[in-house]
């Protein structure tokens, strides 16, 4: 058997994720749906791509040196998990901080690879928010760590350089017919990387952003969000004004919707962002052109909400009778 060394055989297994066919999410549309399931990535988001590419371009830069400097980083779940998985390969210390809305489940996880955990217990606001005070945190890390470094996932151009695979592939599995793009934002980095791709080889794919509601990325914040992995309450510096054709603003109850309807028709178990984005081509569904391609760029896996999107217990205790969601996802 030849032989592979670790770093290069996790490192060459990020990208290249599949594109499904979903033939039986919206039958009676006249358009096709695709799914890009990019939590196949090795550890198991689409944030993989984002977290290799801004570790491996500072260690470039000399920016990081494995066994001396530290990385820190803000992060609900899925980057801290693929900066873990990174940090790990090269020998350099991790510290994810991270909030009490954070799963028990991610931070096993983040532990498992090695990582410390720092965690932000006072909300910014009344909404619950936490991410202000999570980047608050990276900073006095940052002051008191010699040796340290923070991607800063928000704006570093080298999330969104990362990103632009996602479109490449997309473009090459569709032979080049991609009409419509469903992207799921938070740091903006995805939206941020495809859209480059897109406008630098001249592509008439529409770009449809599916944010939160109550996220503050498209508009102001104004309410609080139990399912994370998509929204900010902030805007991101890699968003710029025009970065989408339209924008979507889906509810907790949308993303619950969504990732019980694909799991239950397409037999996908994905994360709560998916769902979003699931909901918002439902709306599109009967709109879209005869033969249009439209392709949801699905961020995660599901497994990591098994206690939360996928209970029902907990989806009672949130959004009431069940029966009631279960009919409003057939009536979808």
């Amino acid at each position: 058997m030849p032989h592979l060394s670790t770093t290069e055989g996790i490192l060459s297994a990020v990208g290249g994720t599949p594109l499904v066919r979903l033939s039986r999410l919206f039958p009676d549309s006249p358009a096709r749906f695709h799914a890009k399931l990019e939590g196949l990535n090795p550890g198991g988001s689409g944030k993989d791509r984002a977290a290799t590419g801004m570790v491996v371009g500072a260690m470039e830069i000399g920016r990081l040196v494995p066994g001396k400097s530290t990385v820190i980083e803000s992060s609900s779940g899925n980057l801290g998990i693929g900066l873990a998985q990174v940090c790990r390969l090269y020998g350099i210390r991790f510290v994810c901080v991270v909030d009490p809305k954070t799963t028990a489940q991610n931070i096993s996880i983040l532990r498992a690879y090695g990582a410390e955990v720092d965690v932000v217990t006072t909300p910014d606001n009344a909404q619950g928010d936490f991410l202000s005070a999570r980047i608050r945190r990276v900073r006095e890390l940052l002051h008191d760590i010699p040796h340290s470094f923070w991607p800063d996932q928000y704006a570093n151009e080298l999330n969104a350089k990362a990103q632009t695979r996602v479109m490449q592939e997309i473009t090459e599995q569709l032979d080049g017919s991609v009409d419509h793009l469903l992207v799921a934002t938070g740091s903006c980095g995805t939206i941020n990387g495809c859209v480059q791709y897109i406008t630098e080889h001249g592509l008439a794919t529409r770009v449809v952003a599916v944010d939160a509601e109550g996220s503050a990325i498209f508009g102001q914040p104004g309410c609080s969000r139990l399912v994370p992995g998509h929204g900010a309450a902030i805007r991101p510096g890699l968003h710029y004004d025009g970065i989408a054709h339209s924008v979507m603003r889906m509810t907790d109850q949308d993303c619950v919707v969504g990732c019980r309807r694909l799991a239950g028709v397409e037999a996908i178990l994905a994360g709560g962002s998916s769902g979003a984005l699931v909901s918002a081509a439902a709306r599109l569904a009967d709109e879209l052109p005869d033969g249009a391609n439209c392709v949801l760029v699905l961020p995660d896996r599901g497994e990591r909400y098994l206690d939360t999107i996928y209970s029902d217990a907990w989806v009672e205790a949130h959004f009431g009778d069940i029966r009631y969601l279960w009919k409003e996802q057939a009536e979808c």
